[in-house]
């Protein structure tokens, strides 16, 4: 069995790796989609912090990780049908949007499973890039207090 998920996957942290195993545990082979630059600005004020080469890289590294296919267009189709893919796993945030109806239409038609998870509160990309930006404010505001 193939299972997919998609994703953005910058700054990769221990929520992707929770995710991301525990897709492997639905099936035989994890392919993950990973979303372009341009894809993610589409839908999101900024672009990745991580370059697009680099995070594919990064997820190619992990032992729970099959397949890495990089995503140009905002659209699910064209790759479930040239994986053949048996689950599609989605986030809790997928929303009614159309390109999301049409691959649950396409999987949905053939037989297929879409499993919707709950994301891991511990730790997320948006919460790292907060904290970092926090911690140079903070520091300016150090050096400007001793100064």
């Amino acid at each position: 069995m193939i299972v997919y998920t998609v994703g953005t996957f910058d700054l990769l942290h221990v929520g992707h790796l929770a995710l991301l195993q525990y897709c492997k545990t639905l099936g035989d082979v994890l392919a993950v989609g990973v979303a372009s630059d341009s894809v993610v600005n589409s839908y999101k004020p900024n672009v990745p912090v991580i370059p697009l080469d680099q995070r594919e890289e990064m997820l190619n590294a992990l032992g729970c990780v099959d397949i890495v296919r990089p995503y140009h267009e905002l659209e699910y189709v064209s790759a479930c049908q040239v994986l053949d893919v048996d689950i599609f796993v989605i986030g809790e945030d997928w929303g009614n949007n159309p390109h999301n109806i049409a691959v649950e239409s396409y999987l949905k038609s053939r037989g297929k499973q879409i499993i919707q998870v709950q994301y891991n509160s511990r730790t997320s990309s948006t919460h790292i890039k907060q904290s970092v930006i926090a911690q140079q404010h903070k520091d300016r505001h150090i050096k400007e207090a001793l100064a």
